[in-house]
């Protein structure tokens, strides 16, 4: 259909999509200036795409390249680190004969450009080798001339303590290629194909081929073993689930450990001018704690990533996406946010990994690349709260973003929660048909029991099991909730009290300890706790207790005395609304309305209650 018409429709599916998103936040909730709704791919964004791109291109921190990358032979793309999942499977672990050394496999598909064989300087079984001595040897496809490398990458734990590389198709391999200079070889093509070095098994599949090869190279003597029994992990891509193949191809990279001059900082640590490396900047943000990411386990992880991590791939292979702003007529390469004049320019057809524009999102919804009153007001951020899984994908790259181009740290504290899962703990998935639409769960329970579902026991950062009955439960509470506002308002006495009796302020002031302690809870962002503990005191202490013991008082005919609880019980009743407001933003702010007396029109402006009140 072209690229034209690809692009139109999967831009009417998103904006389908879009209104079903929107319409879930808003059910939900959630407290948005929808003034200042952003897309990712909108006009303002697209320029701070085009923006940032350019001025790292011409900072040399991104530039195309061939290096090895991660191929989806399925989605025809590369694809991040962060975009690979593990699978366990249960295959077989292959020991062939190479000259004199015994090495080991499970992808003997990939071997027949293997000429290197590396040993570890240290291991003494192997003392008569020398780095660069050439051996003749009988491989796959007949006699070839290997030659030795010595390097501290070969474990001597590890089977023979001897491996042969295949740098066109591992990561490990294609770094020891690079370290001492060592020919690549392509073996299999971007469709998971053996190409013509395979021989007879050209132009077949990998899965298809392996068992034939093993068996060609059983013939030649050169088969010492084979273990059934080799448990190992496979890498898939997450989008599309085929195994990932490692390809060496020319690609358009950030450059993550090229040192540069920081022009103008504010980071804790980096002083403006200093060199540093990108790398160092994501870690120093961090480190100095300019950053505070209180979560040791998080923290632990992202250093982590940070320490291991490669320059960052950022095109891509689709259609769908930020084109990258680079032409080319000939030899001739243009960067630039606008085409260039003259005719003949062809623009690059790749698009921008999709973590690239969203890196920016703390800044380019504030208006940058303009100097804007919103900039100088709102950035850095003060908080981001993202799921654990998207630690490395977005809030890394984030940091990475904001220091290059800003000098400055995105936001100033990340608490990083968990996943919402089955009841079983299992992840939603299409597959396991075990997905809820939570407007479904609106409808029957309101969204005020479905948001005390998710938040009441989970702590920050852990996984939440969902569980239908949990809603359905906290269903109950807004009714109760609503019986406490009957009685009260049946109950309703009006004038100003001459005293209050020694209950009542005793009420009171037990109210004092509740918002001191929902509010310091609130501040360390326990909202697990918070909410449980509103649960308990409105539910368990003002319903069954406080309102059954002032059940006499009403019952009597002393007036004062009627009077005084009818005012504390307003009390009590206006400040458990607005501390369970921003857990049930919906049911309280109805009852509010119902309110005769209250300190504002809309309990949503109203201010938070403090224990001197």
């Amino acid at each position: 259909m072209g690229r034209e018409e690809l692009v139109r429709r999967v831009s009417e599916f998103a904006k389908e999509s879009e209104e079903t998103i929107l319409n879930q936040v808003r059910k939900m909730g959630s407290s948005l200036d929808w003034s200042r709704y952003a897309y990712t791919l909108d006009e303002k964004r697209a320029s701070a795409v085009s923006h940032a791109f350019v001025n790292m291109y011409e900072a040399g921190l991104i530039y195309r390249g061939h290096r090895i990358v991660n191929w989806d032979p399925k989605g025809q793309t590369t694809i991040s680190d962060d975009e690979v999942v593990y699978e366990e499977e249960n295959g077989k672990f292959y020991y062939f004969q190479y000259g004199p050394f015994v090495i080991g496999t499970a992808r003997p598909e990939t071997k027949f450009g293997d000429k290197y064989v590396v040993i570890n300087p240290n291991d003494t079984r192997y003392k008569e080798y020398e780095h660069g001595q050439q051996i003749e040897l009988e491989w796959i496809n007949g006699p070839i001339t290997a030659t030795v490398i010595m390097d501290e990458a070969s474990d001597p734990e590890i089977g023979s303590g001897v491996m042969t590389i295949t740098p066109w198709h591992s990561v490990v391999d294609f770094e020891l290629a690079e370290k001492h200079d060592l020919d690549k070889e392509q073996i299999i093509d971007k469709y998971g194909k053996l190409l013509p070095i395979a021989q007879e098994f050209e132009g077949m599949k990998i899965t298809e081929a392996r068992e034939k090869i093993v068996e060609k190279l059983n013939k030649k003597g050169l088969l010492v073993k084979v273990d059934e029994k080799y448990t190992h992990n496979v890498s898939k891509s997450e989008r599309t689930g085929a195994t990932v193949e490692p390809q060496i191809m020319e690609q358009w990279f950030v450059a993550v450990d090229k040192p540069f001059k920081i022009p103008h900082s504010e980071i804790k640590g980096v002083k403006s001018g200093d060199e540093v490396t990108l790398k160092q900047l994501m870690r120093t943000a961090v480190e100095s704690r300019d950053i505070e990411m209180s979560q040791n386990g998080f923290r632990k992880t992202y250093f982590h990533w940070i320490d291991n991590l490669h320059d960052w791939c950022i095109s891509r292979q689709i259609w769908f996406g930020h084109r990258i702003p680079v032409w080319y007529k000939g030899e001739d390469i243009y960067c630039g946010n606008d085409a260039p004049d003259g005719e003949g320019w062809e623009q690059d057809p790749d698009v921008l990994d999709t973590w690239f524009s969203s890196a920016l999102w703390t800044f380019s919804t504030l208006g940058w690349p303009e100097k804007t009153k919103d900039m100088e007001t709102f950035h850095p951020n003060a908080f981001m709260s993202p799921a654990y899984e998207i630690l490395p994908l977005w809030v890394s790259r984030m940091i990475l973003m904001s220091s290059f181009h800003l000098g400055q740290v995105p936001f100033k504290k990340v608490l990083i929660h968990g996943l919402v899962r089955d009841k079983s703990g299992r992840k939603f998935s299409k597959s396991l048909g075990n997905g809820i639409d939570p407007l479904d769960l609106v409808s029957e329970y309101g969204a005020d029991a479905v948001r005390m579902g998710l938040l009441v026991g989970t702590a920050i950062g852990n996984d939440i099991n969902f569980d239908e009955s949990k809603v359905k439960g906290y269903k109950h509470f807004a009714n109760k909730l609503w019986n406490i506002t009957r009685f009260i308002l049946e109950n309703h006495h009006e004038g100003v009290p001459k005293t209050l009796p020694d209950k009542a302020i005793g009420y009171l002031d037990e109210l004092k300890h509740i918002v001191a302690e929902i509010t310091t809870e609130m501040e360390k962002y326990h909202l697990y706790l918070a909410s449980e503990k509103l649960y308990h005191y409105i539910w368990h202490r003002v319903a069954d207790q406080i309102l059954e013991e002032t059940k006499e008082v009403f019952a009597s005919d002393e007036e004062d005395a009627k009077i005084a609880m009818s005012h504390t019980l307003n009390i009590i009743l206006t400040t458990s609304l607005k501390l369970l407001h921003p857990f049930m933003p919906f049911v309280t702010e109805t009852i509010w309305q119902e309110l005769p007396q209250k300190d504002e029109d809309m309990l949503m402006i109203a201010k938070w209650p403090h224990t001197k009140d």
